[in-house]
This record gives structure tokens, sequence and C-alpha cells, in this order.
């Protein structure tokens, strides 16, 4: 694999830099940085900036307003955008429900929603997890039973995340209910968050964070023209959506930036005292882990490489979710060793009262303890961890 830049992708990854540097709103970079928690005006200012030099959809066909990137290209820009401290893109219209809409719906649903998803003006969420189905998602129980130009839908979504901020969800249903396999009979649609009788409950996390929510549907009407695609077929479709989320959810890129401020810590420790890259354990497992995220890296490259062909990704996005989210673990674990006390005390009702300079450990390691809990999750959504597992054993080594 060549991994050198030609010179017209030296010129680009500069334009991007240039980007973040001089165009990108620099006060969102600079809460990043501070690692202060954005609102939801922060992450739709830093999407339009996007949006207004035509970067929004980095993975989009150039034919419905994307950037029509190359493989490389993407990867420089995932590398720059990390690098600047960028806030994550909120996946769930730009990189999930959009690609869906543009590949599966029809061209009346693409002029609807493509323009407004592109554009960051509608902020979506997803409603796939139930309270008894989540790796298992096959076993979803809310029905949508057609009724004249409606479906009516009923049933309960759980651990939808920012659902709090969504004007649309879009979500899985069973609109048949005699089916001899539990993939078939599941339909894909959307919905408006403000239809009558869906309801919105906060769930908060240990990390004191309202992040995700459960989505009640009780006698939902949701009209027929919101079917995207054909009614029976959304397992297909969630597949799909699902391999692209999970190749997103190893975030290599943001890992390589955490690594290297691990590694500046451990060398000149923030607060003062003795570097803890000279004590022979810690420096070891840094060292075993960068050595893990760039074996990872080259599989990323090999999934982009296989996306610009114009093919799905298929068990390289399991592997890439079940390394991708274990070195995030393993890299948030050596932060709280690193910070030692100073990650301590945390409590979750104060954290957003407190000045983050008068935290104990100021703000090198003001978020360490409550993102290292919120980080014990990244094995879990997405299909956990185990259920990857069984996704390999299955279609690469025909178990």
């Amino acid at each position: 694999m060549n991994i050198d830049f030609t010179p017209e992708e030296q010129a680009f990854q500069k334009e991007v830099r240039q980007f973040f540097a001089e165009e990108y709103p620099q006060h969102i970079l600079e809460k990043v940085r501070r690692r202060q928690r954005l609102t939801k005006e922060d992450q739709v200012e830093g999407q339009h900036a996007l949006y207004e030099k035509g970067w929004a959809g980095v993975n989009w066909p150039v034919e419905y307003g994307g950037t029509g990137w190359t493989a490389t290209e993407q990867y420089i820009f995932h590398n720059e955008s990390a690098r600047a401290r960028m806030p994550r893109i909120i996946p769930f219209g730009l990189t999930m429900v959009g690609p869906v809409i543009y590949t599966y719906g029809n061209e009346e649903q693409k002029k609807r929603f493509l323009p407004d998803i592109l554009s960051s003006n509608v902020w979506w969420c997803q409603g796939y997890s139930e309270p008894g189905a989540g790796s298992d998602l096959a076993s979803l129980k809310t029905r949508a039973d057609r009724d004249g130009d409606h479906y009516v839908v009923n049933g309960t979504k759980t651990w939808t995340t920012l659902g709090q901020h969504a004007d649309w969800i879009f979500f899985l249903a069973r609109t048949n209910q005699d089916t001899e396999r539990r993939q078939q009979g599941i339909s894909f649609l959307v919905a408006p968050m403000d239809t009558p009788g869906i309801t919105v409950r906060p769930i908060i996390t240990i990390d004191g964070e309202h992040e995700v929510n459960e989505v009640h549907f009780e006698n939902a009407r949701v009209p027929a023209e919101y079917l995207i695609g054909q009614e029976g077929s959304g397992w297909s479709y969630g597949k799909v959506l699902l391999q692209h989320e999970r190749t997103n959810i190893a975030d290599v890129a943001r890992s390589k930036v955490l690594l290297d401020d691990l590694y500046q810590m451990a060398r000149n420790p923030p607060m003062g005292g003795e570097p803890l890259i000279e004590d022979g354990s810690f420096a070891a497992r840094l060292a075993n882990a960068e050595v893990e995220l760039k074996a990872l890296e080259y599989t990323e490259l090999r999934t982009l490489a296989t996306v610009a062909a114009g093919k799905a990704p298929g068990p390289e996005s399991s592997l890439l979710k079940i390394k991708g989210t274990q070195l995030q673990q393993t890299l948030r674990a050596l932060y709280m060793e690193l910070a030692g006390y100073y990650a301590l005390p945390f409590v979750p009702e104060q954290f957003e009262q407190q000045d983050i300079e008068s935290r104990v450990g100021g703000k090198a390691f003001a978020d360490t303890a409550p993102v290292y809990f919120n980080y014990r999750k990244v094995s879990i959504y997405g299909g956990s961890n185990e259920i990857q597992r069984n996704i390999i054993a299955k279609h690469v080594l025909g178990l």
C-alpha cells in the first residue's frame, strides 16, 4: 500500500489546515481545547461552516451535494479535523439517514430531506435499540400498522442519542407480524418528533450527561409517504447504515490525537511531578497502544479504499469497531492513570456549575473522570463487540 501523498493531496491537506485556522469558528475549537461541553447551537454552527465550504457531505456523491472526495482525501480531512480539535460531526443526519435516503428513497423524498440534512438545518436522531432489543436488533417489537395512508406506530426506542434536540427521527418498526424470519417484515420509517403520540424522556448517564433518551410511540400516526424504500426491506437498509456507523465508531483520527496528548503529558506533567513516561510499565502500555493504533489505521485505509471503489464495508467494519473501541477505552484508562488523584473528585451535578480553572486538576484533567465513564459505552453501541465477533466468525471464518 502506497501511503505517500501526491502533490495534489498535499495541497488539499494544506487547504484543510488553512480552513480550520482561518474560516472555521475559532470559539468552538477553543471550547473543545478547554474541554468544555458544546451546546446544540455550537454543533450546528460548526456544521454550517462545513456546509458553506462545501465540505458537509464528506461521504456523499457529488450529485446530491457531496464532496466526491477520494478515500485519501477523506482520510486527510478526518485526520486534520481531529488535529484541529473540530467537534465530531453529529452523524445521524449526514452519515446515517442521509445515505439511506439518497440510496433507497424516491425522488420526492430526496428533494424534501437531503438539502436540509446536508445544511444541518434539521437535527435527526436514531430509533433502533429497544428495551428488549439492543445488539439483537432483529427482536425489535415496535409496530407500524397500516391504516389508510398512515402507519400507526406503537413501541419504545431507547438509548436515543441527543433525541432531546431532534426535529426528526428515523427508526425501524415491524410492518408485518407474520413472517418466517425475525429479520423480515421490518421497515425503515422517518417521522417529525412533534408528531402527536411521540414522547421523549431523558436518561441521565453515570457522567451526569443528558446524552441519551427513551422515545415512546403511542398510537403515533406517521404518513405512509415517510416510508423509505420498500415495505419490509428495513433490515437490509439498517444493516448498510450500521456498517458505516461501525466504521466511524473506530474513530482512529481522534485516538491518534489523544495518543499524542498522552505522550506529551507523560513527558511533561502539566501539574508538575515526575514524568510518568519514566515508569517502565506505563511507557510499555503506551507504546503497545501506539502499535495497535497504527495497525488499526492501515485496516481503516483498506476499508476506505473498498468504499471508494463503490462497495459497502463488510466484516472489516466489525473489526474496526471492536479494535477501535477497545483502543479508545485503553487510552482513556491511561489518561485516568496519568491524571491520578487530579481526576477526582467528580460530582456530576456540580460539573457544569464549576469554573473549569477551579476544578481539581484545572483544564488539563478536568473532564478525565466523566469522559472515562462515558467511554465505557463505546464497546456496546452500534452493536456490541460480542455481536461483532459473531459477525466475523460467520462471514470471515464461515462458522
